[in-house]
């Protein structure tokens, strides 16, 4: 029983709204690799959804503790060359199924929809232009907008703040990471959701934080109408 319904639904990006195929986690990799840190994919995986910047620090500390790291500036701005290179002109760039139809459907039972992010906005923004998405989303926030990425609730609540939502409980957070169910639980998101489209299978995310897990996006829509027949009880 609950007495506050959604108002503004928050995705992620890669691996939850967007196709992501290790594209993310290969570029982090590409960009230490360029700088002669070599570092498993399976590690970059396990940083997936938070800042880059922290992220590469993050595998350096691992990796190389006791090497003098040429700066993460410099490693983050190889990243972002990667990526944005990657993001404007790679052919299989889409949206995973389902996610602009999910998008309108919530928009049309007045929930306003937005993104959240670890990348930094201009990647966000060659993204959401090429998705078509500039004019359907009500809001998106970038990683290096706020003070603190994921797992911190910094982008859900500025998120809020552009939105004019005041409550948490109004809010719904879905994504593909630990940090994004991290993320949703520290800004205290009625609906906390994971989706097994991305980085993490199921035995993993039930680890952390949530509400519910679904295996896409395209079962939210469904998710909320029940929460509203919950409401409305």
């Amino acid at each position: 029983m609950h007495n506050e319904s959604i108002k503004l639904a928050i995705f992620d990006m890669a691996g939850t709204t967007v196709y992501d195929d290790d594209f993310v986690t290969k570029a982090l990799c590409k960009a230490l690799e360029t700088h002669e840190y070599i570092v498993p994919l399976s590690a970059a995986n396990e940083v997936m959804g938070i800042a880059k910047p922290v992220a590469i620090k993050m595998l350096l500390d691992r990796f190389y503790p006791d090497t003098d790291h040429i700066s993460i500036d410099t490693l983050h701005a190889s990243f972002l060359q990667i990526m944005k290179d990657f993001y404007r002109n790679a052919p299989d760039i889409c949206e995973i199924e389902g996610a602009t139809d999910t998008f309108r459907t919530l928009q049309a039972k007045g929930i306003k929809v937005g993104l959240d992010t670890g990348f930094s906005r201009d990647i966000t923004d060659i993204i959401i232009n090429r998705l078509g998405w500039d004019s359907i989303l009500d809001v998106s926030v970038a990683s290096d907008e706020v003070t603190h990425g994921r797992p911190y609730p910094d982008m859900i609540l500025k998120a809020m703040e552009l939105t004019g939502i005041q409550e948490a409980q109004q809010v719904a957070k879905v994504g593909d990471t630990p940090v994004d169910l991290e993320e949703g639980h520290r800004a205290g998101c009625a609906l906390v959701v994971g989706v097994l489209s991305g980085a993490n299978n199921k035995e993993v995310l039930e680890q952390y934080p949530h509400t519910h897990i679904i295996d896409s996006i395209t079962d939210f829509t469904g998710l909320i109408s029940e929460y509203e027949l919950a409401t409305v009880k």
